[in-house]
């Protein structure tokens, strides 16, 4: 491992506490019972969307290639991760 990579589980737990990656479960007894059978189980993001992002390669990359088109699309994440 690179000394400067983030072991995965920290990364994983980032994704989740930023919204990047949604936690959600499929019971389909709840559908027999009337119920929506999909649960979304993840709270309100808790770390800012970047503090995940950025310990990618592959976003820090194109921060430092097309930065303008970086933070737009930055910006376009943390919508889709408020709605």
């Amino acid at each position: 491992m690179h000394p400067s990579a983030v072991p995965l589980p920290k990364l994983m737990k980032l994704a989740v506490q930023s919204g990047h990656w949604p936690l959600f479960r499929f019971d389909p007894r709840r559908a027999a019972e009337g119920k929506d059978p999909m649960q979304f189980d993840s709270r309100s993001p808790s770390v800012p969307l970047e503090d995940c992002l950025y310990n990618g390669t592959r976003y820090t990359m194109l921060c430092q290639s097309h930065p303008d088109e970086a933070r737009k699309l930055l910006e376009e994440a943390r919508e889709d991760v408020a709605a």
